[in-house]
């Protein structure tokens, strides 16, 4: 029974995402919002919702474990898994101009993060508003940056929301898309923590190798989706842009806001081994990210570096 809850929170999560992102573009078209501003909020945001409903739903419920094993293994997979598989499919070329922010970016949050878990055994409000206030400061900028200027990366960004297919063009139905996806979203993180959890006790391993592995994989459905989509149509630039916006929200977003509503502690496994992992993953990957180019060997080498991840944590 908890197998049948759990697959149907992903599905639930899934297409609640696709109906926020659908709507929202479709709303934002409707008002004459620029792909480019689309793409940096909407396109960006709304594929990680799935992961910001789960930690939220976790920490209200004091699971920690799941809360933050999401954020971290979501953006594990996001750089070894998914880009992997996208750079499998099609080797990534993009110029560098139009990544080089959206890389260090996520790097200053993954360092942002380990420092915290160095520092502070609890993520506090105070944490949540800084966090927040980055990832507001960090968008606005990146708007007004790209508007006055045409920068590649405003291409990329304006790429990404073309991306978006079959977008209501109607406002009320896209409304109805919005308000229905929220909704789904709220009720698959439910049976997703919840199921998550009894399995994890069933099984006799711990909610933070759960968050970790089928929470965070779960979760990370919707960036899976649209980078592979983005791949076989020969846009890799656009999954790489997707990777690294889902990375940078995981962190300055989704742990912001969890800790807002309740005090979030971090695991001590993941303070100890899964964030240097994380970091290592970023730090390995990016010389190629900076100069915008993603090969097939490179992408082979991510996708056994997350097998063996993976095969670590199942074994201990």
């Amino acid at each position: 029974m908890e197998w049948v809850l759990l697959v149907s929170g992903l599905v639930a999560l899934i297409l609640g995402a696709e109906g926020l992102v659908r709507g929202g573009v479709g709303l934002a078209r409707r008002l004459g919002v620029s792909p480019a501003l689309i793409g940096v909020t909407i396109v960006a945001w709304g594929t990680s919702t799935p992961e910001l409903v789960v930690s939220v739903d976790a920490a209200l419920k004091g699971i920690d474990g799941i809360a933050v094993g999401n954020v971290v293994g979501s953006n594990i997979a996001n750089v070894l898994l998914i880009l992997g598989l996208a750079a499998a499919i099609t080797p990534i070329a993009v110029d560098p101009r139009a990544v080089r922010r959206d890389v260090l970016a996520s790097l200053g949050a993954i360092g942002l993060f380990i420092g915290v878990a160095l520092t502070a055994p609890f993520l506090t409000p105070w944490h949540g508003v800084a966090f927040l206030g980055l990832l507001v400061m960090l968008t606005v900028g990146t708007w007004l940056h790209d508007r006055a200027n045409g920068t590649p990366s405003a291409a990329l960004h304006a790429a990404e929301a073309e991306e978006v297919a079959t977008v209501p063009r109607n406002a009320a139905l896209a409304a109805t898309m919005v308000l229905g996806g929220v909704g789904l979203l709220v009720l698959g993180a439910h049976l997703l923590v919840e199921a998550a959890v009894t399995i994890a006790r069933g099984f006799g391993v711990s909610e933070v190798v759960i968050g970790l592995t089928l929470v965070a994989v779960g979760t990370s459905l919707p960036e899976l989706v649209t980078s592979l989509v983005a791949a076989l149509r020969r846009h890799s630039d656009v999954a790489l842009g997707n990777v690294l916006g889902s990375n940078v929200y995981n962190i300055l977003a989704i742990l912001g806001v969890a800790s807002l509503v309740a005090p979030v502690s971090i695991p001590a496994p993941i303070a100890r081994t899964d964030m240097w992992v994380m970091l290592a993953a970023a730090v390995a990957v990016m010389p190629a990210m900076l100069a915008g180019k993603v090969g097939r060997a490179l992408a082979l080498g991510m996708l056994a570096g997350y097998a063996a991840y993976i095969a670590l944590l199942v074994r201990g």
